[in-house]
């Protein structure tokens, strides 16, 4: 075989495409180069195929170590288990080459993509795709599409097509699509939160601007699939001679079942919990071959049995709703099911919330931590750590959907919808620099979009943990059933929806806007209008889930295991008087008080975290004793009038914060001429307030205000 080399320059990328030269027992191979990147990816088929009727892929996208000149961290020097990125890669190019097999096709394949050596500002998920998609097309197997991807951000406003790596971290949008000529494949999309010196900016996408931007990527990606198309051919292997399996049918036996088991069926996929529907076919399934024994036929094959229900189960489902506009559960197309939510039920928990969608049930919980709760990360093109402040971990057991299988390690599914719900989340939270934030979905019931829900009961444990989110944000997922030139958008997708009909699009976002999003498309392609019908009605349903989600704020209870904590601006002088010597009396403020204490010597503050807001309090007064006593106080001048800020309200007083730093008390007494029974009912903490000294003996100080004067 020719060793072939082939360059494309196309949609911002310039790349490299090397054929015949590595991997050449595999069924198809190439060495991807953009710019100082280089990836291996190689295709694999084993000659034998499985029993079962689906497609045995196995993706894995590697990355070694020594691909950024590092050896592996850790007590084993060598690549282990592959990280989360690697995974959601894996996860990323499984989803979007699977639909480019022929139907019929049941040999396991397993792609590897390696990555050799690393460059900081190439997009690795797009090259990972590309490599990949270059290896199966030119392979001996008998695919005959070529896909592309871009990744659609915006900067300084303008939608820009395919930013590399660095450019991302300033991007407000990241939107990942992938096709072949005219027909989307897959989306993935979020959207990257900003500060100005006035707000904190979500950056939501509104759907009319992101049907424009997605219009944008079909044309690009139309322009490099017929690219790559043309360039690729030239490196296609033979095919290799396959026998692709014919779909199991039998029309005699398929008007049989529909002849006599019509109404049966039409029950049992309107049975509401997945268990029940699966039990009604199995007895429809047993009784159809007690039937046509009983009619003479020998030796029935209870699989195909099984096929020609389950084919015709779907068209019943299908046909209800593109016929009468009825689904299985009795629902409008456009109807979310009913919303149940209950928060902060868990007492020693910071926040929580349980969240029930019909039959869709989550239990997510917030934790609160600081900086050294963080997860630590790394990434190939950074010779340091990252960390992770803000984790979305989801879990989904067995017993969620009646099964009796064991809790193991989380999947691929798991991590993925782990990361959609982060992403959707993510953009409306501020954290502290020193906090960390853990979110944990436990999935307890599940007929339809577990992920989405695990968005909404995350953004109500957020709030019932007492974390600042701009906005609240709901999710929800759609479906779609076509045929010919008529469709159905269906809201809030059951189980049974979504395997029996053509697309999965999940969607989150607050009321203005979208934040994330996720599609798989299971036809060819999508329409434009069907889309655009899919994001309104999206819309539609996720303002009606924040509406119930906003109704649930106003039902909270605080949570009673939430940490205190208190942060206050202190002189850089003063940090070795709390530090003492040796670390001495820092160490004895945390022992006796049970806190945790933080120093930002950069901006000289102290934060004070604890389980009790009294030792807190305590432990605060202590360092202010230790840190006044060390300064030498101000020198007021008698009747003058300071500008002071209310510190802190009691029912003798107030103490004021004067510009020195000092607190002085103003007592009731000396508010006002009049008598006043609650200072809290005309001023608030953090207020500033005129102040006139009527005495001082060293360090306490006598205020009145100039009410009481004049």
């Amino acid at each position: 075989m020719t060793e072939l080399d082939i360059k494309i320059g196309c949609n911002n990328l310039e790349e490299r495409y090397v054929f015949n030269k590595v991997a050449r027992q595999a069924s198809g191979s190439v060495l991807y180069h953009c710019g100082d990147a280089v990836l291996l990816a190689a295709v694999a088929i084993d000659p034998d195929p499985v029993d079962d009727e689906f497609l045995p892929l196995t993706v894995q996208y590697i990355e070694k170590a020594y691909a950024a000149a590092k050896i592996p961290g850790g007590f084993v020097k060598r690549e282990s288990k592959l990280g989360d990125f690697e995974t959601l890669t894996s996860r990323i190019v499984d989803r979007s080459l699977r639909p480019l097999f022929p139907k019929g096709f049941y040999y396991p394949v397993v792609i590897t993509i390696t990555v050799l050596s690393s460059d900081p500002k190439v997009d690795m998920q797009v090259a990972a795709l590309h490599a990949a998609n270059a290896a199966l097309y030119t392979s001996n197997i008998p695919v005959t599409q070529s896909i592309a991807a871009v990744r659609m951000g915006k900067l300084n406003g303008e939608i820009r097509t395919n930013l590399n790596f660095e450019e991302q971290d300033d991007s407000t949008l990241n939107l990942l699509v992938v096709g072949s000529g005219s027909d989307v494949l897959m989306i993935e999309m979020c959207v990257n939160a900003s500060d100005t010196a006035e707000e904190h900016l979500v950056n939501e996408l509104e759907e009319e601007e992101l049907l424009a931007v997605l219009d944008q990527a079909g044309e690009a990606i139309s322009r490099a699939s017929q690219e790559y198309d043309e360039a690729f051919k030239l490196a296609q292997k033979e095919e290799v001679a396959l026998e692709i399996a014919p779909e199991k049918s039998d029309e005699t036996l398929y008007n049989f079942i529909a002849a006599h088991y019509q109404e049966q069926v039409e029950q049992a996929v309107q049975s509401m919990a997945k268990s029940e529907r699966s039990s009604a076919l199995s007895k429809i399934h047993a009784q159809i071959i007690i039937d046509l024994e009983a009619q003479g036929h020998q030796d029935v094959d209870a699989e195909l049995v099984s096929k020609m229900l389950g084919m015709f189960k779907k068209s019943i489902v299908r046909s209800l709703i593109l016929d009468k506009n009825i689904r299985a559960d009795g629902r409008a197309l456009n109807e979310v099911r009913p919303i149940d939510i209950e928060t902060n039920i868990l007492p020693s928990v910071h926040g929580s919330c349980l969240f029930t969608r019909g039959q869709t049930q989550a239990l997510v919980t917030a934790t609160l931590g600081d900086s050294k709760d963080s997860q630590v990360y790394e990434m190939i093109h950074s010779k340091t750590p990252f960390y992770e402040t803000f984790m979305v971990h989801y879990n989904f057991p067995g017993f969620s959907v009646g099964e009796a299988k064991r809790q193991g390690a989380p999947g691929r599914r798991e991590l993925g919808h782990g990361n959609l719900a982060k992403r959707g989340l993510e953009p409306t939270l501020h954290l502290d620099r020193d906090a960390t934030v853990r979110l944990v979905s436990e999935i307890l019931e599940s007929n339809g979009s577990s992920s989405m829900a695990t968005v909404c009961g995350g953004s109500l444990a957020l709030r019932a943990a007492e974390v600042q989110t701009d906005k609240l944000v709901a999710g929800v997922a759609m479906g779609l059933v076509t045929e010919g030139e008529r469709y159905a958008v269906l809201t809030d997708i059951m189980g049974l929806e979504d395997h029996d009909g053509d697309m999965d699009f999940k969607i989150t976002g607050t009321a203005d806007g979208v934040t994330a999003l996720q599609m798989d498309i299971k036809l060819g392609g999508l329409d434009r209008e069907i889309l655009k019908a899919a994001l309104y009605q999206a819309k539609e349903a996720r303002l009606h889930i924040l509406e119930i989600m906003e109704e649930a704020l106003l039902n909270m209870n605080p949570s009673r295991a939430l940490p205190r904590s208190v942060e206050f601006a202190i002189e850089a002088g003063s940090i070795p008087t709390i530090i003492g010597k040796g670390g001495s009396t820092i160490r004895d403020i945390i022992e006796k008080y049970g806190v945790s204490i933080d120093i930002d010597r950069d901006a000289n503050t102290v934060k004070i975290t604890g389980s009790s807001k009294e030792n807190v309090e305590a432990a605060k007064v202590y360092i202010d004793t230790l840190t006044s006593s060390s300064r030498k106080p101000m020198s007021y001048e008698i009747n003058k009038q300071y500008r002071g800020k209310i510190k802190k309200i009691m029912e003798f007083g107030m103490f004021i914060e004067m510009p020195d730093g000092y607190d002085a008390l103003l007592h009731i007494s000396k508010v006002s001429k009049e008598r006043i029974e609650r200072l809290d009912d005309l001023y608030k903490v953090d207020d500033p307030i005129d102040v006139i000294v009527l005495d001082q003996k060293g360090k306490k100080v006598e205020l009145c205000t100039p009410n009481y004067l004049f």
